[in-house]
C-alpha cells in the first residue's frame, strides 16, 4: 500500500487501517491493548503518512502527557548512564518519553528541578536514592504523583523503592576481603553528603569489620567525589609510608579503578602487594588487567523496573511499594591473600 504523505488526522489513520479511531488511539496509546498484527498496521499506516500526534490535545483527552520525569546526580557516570538507557528504551516501548535532569547531589537543585518538571505536566518521578528535601517529599503528595527511589531497598520507609540493601551488599564484599584473611584494611568511599547510598555502604564495611575484632583507622578511610583523579589522591594518601592496608574497599568501581592506577604507579602489584574490591560492576571492570573483584548489581533490571512500577501504578494496579534487587560477588583477579 502507498499513501501520498500529506497532514493526516486520527481519522484518515482509522479509515486506512479498517478500525475505529478509538481503536488507532488505543494502538498508539497503549500498544499492549491490541494484537500484534493491528499494532504493525496501524504503525506502518503512521509511519507512511507522517502522522504525529498532537501531544497537547492527547494531553487533554486522557489527562496525561505520558512522560516522566527522572533526576540523578550526574551524567558522568557509567552506572547512571546504564540505568538510563535501559529505562528510556522501556518507557519508548510503552509510548512514554523521558525527560531527563540532574541535581550534582544537591536537595535544593533537586527540588527545583521537580518542580520544573512537576510544572511540565509529567505523569510520574524517579529519584536516586531516599535522601531529598522535605518540600520535595511534600510536594509529591500534595499532587498526587506516583514516584521510586531507585538505587535503594528500604521496605521500612513510606516512599516507593527498588534497588539494592546497600550495607549487605558492602557487608558482603568486606567479609571477602576479610575471609582471604586481611586484618588491615582501608576504604575509599563516595562522599556522604546527601548520598544514602555511600552511608549505608560505609555502614556495611565497618560492620563487617567491628564483627571481626579489626579496625579502621581514620587515615585509612577517606570520602571522595567518583572521579579517578580523586580516588588516585585517596589511595596515594593511604598508600604513603610503610604502615600501609594489604586492601582496600571502594564504594564503587571508578574508585577502584583509581586505587589500582595509583597502585601501580607506586609500584604496588594487585593483588599480591594490595587486593581491591569495587561496586557495581561497570563493564571496564571485566576487562582491567587484574580484573576487578566487584560487586555486580543489575543496574539495567533495576532503572527498568522503576519505569515499569510507574506505569503500572498509571494504570491503576495495586503493586509492591518496595522491591529488592539481588546482587552478586564477583571474584576476579584484583583479590587474593595477603603476603605473611
Amino acid at each position: 500500500m502507498s499513501v501520498e504523505k500529506e497532514k493526516t488526522g486520527i481519522r484518515a489513520i482509522a479509515r486506512l487501517a479498517g478500525v475505529s479511531t478509538a481503536t488507532v488511539s488505543r494502538a498508539l496509546n497503549n500498544p499492549q491493548s491490541v494484537s500484534e498484527e493491528l499494532r504493525l498496521r496501524i504503525t506502518s499506516i503512521v509511519d507512511q503518512t507522517g502522522y504525529v500526534p498532537h501531544g497537547m490535545a492527547r494531553a487533554l483527552s486522557s489527562n496525561r502527557t505520558r512522560t516522566i520525569g527522572a533526576i540523578i546526580p550526574t551524567i558522568d557516570n557509567a552506572m547512571f548512564a546504564r540505568g538510563i538507557e535501559s529505562l528510556q528504551k522501556y518507557l519508548s516501548s510503552r509510548g512514554y518519553m523521558l525527560i531527563l535532569a540532574t541535581n550534582g547531589y544537591d536537595i535544593d537543585v533537586e527540588l527545583e528541578q521537580a518542580r520544573n518538571l512537576v510544572s511540565r505536566g509529567i505523569d510520574g518521578l524517579i529519584l536516586r536514592g531516599d535522601c531529598h528535601h522535605q518540600a520535595l517529599r511534600d510536594l509529591l503528595v500534595a499532587r498526587d504523583l506516583p514516584f521510586i527511589n531507585v538505587g535503594v531497598y528500604n521496605p521500612s520507609g513510606s516512599a516507593p523503592s527498588i534497588g539494592v540493601d546497600n550495607e549487605m551488599a558492602a557487608y558482603r564484599a568486606m567479609m571477602h576481603l576479610v575471609s582471604l584473611g586481611h586484618k588491615r584494611i582501608g576504604v575509599v568511599s563516595a562522599l556522604q553528603r546527601n548520598n544514602d547510598r555511600a552511608s549505608a555502604r560505609i555502614r556495611g564495611f565497618r560492620r563487617a569489620l567491628g564483627e571481626n575484632g579489626l579496625a579502621l583507622p581514620a587515615e585509612w578511610h577517606l570520602e571522595v567525589r567518583y572521579t579517578l583523579d580523586d580516588a588516585r589522591e585517596a589511595a596515594r594518601q593511604i598508600l604513603t609510608g610503610s604502615d600501609r592496608p594489604t586492601a582496600i574497599a571502594c564504594g564503587n568501581d571508578v574508585l577502584a579503578y583509581g586505587v589500582m592506577l595509583e597502585a601501580e604507579r607506586r609500584g604496588l602489584g594487585v593483588p599480591t602487594d594490595l587486593s581491591v574490591i569495587g561496586f557495581d560492576d561497570l563493564d571496564w571492570s571485566r576487562h582491567l588487567r587484574p580484573a576487578l573483584t566487584t560487586l555486580h548489581i543489575p543496574t539495567d533490571l533495576t532503572w527498568k523496573g522503576a519505569g515499569e512500577y510507574l506505569l503500572a501504578r498509571l494504570e491503576g494496579h495495586r503493586i509492591p511499594n518496595h522491591y529488592e534487587v539481588d546482587y552478586s560477588l564477583i571474584i576476579r583477579e584484583s583479590t587474593a591473600a595477603p603476603i605473611a
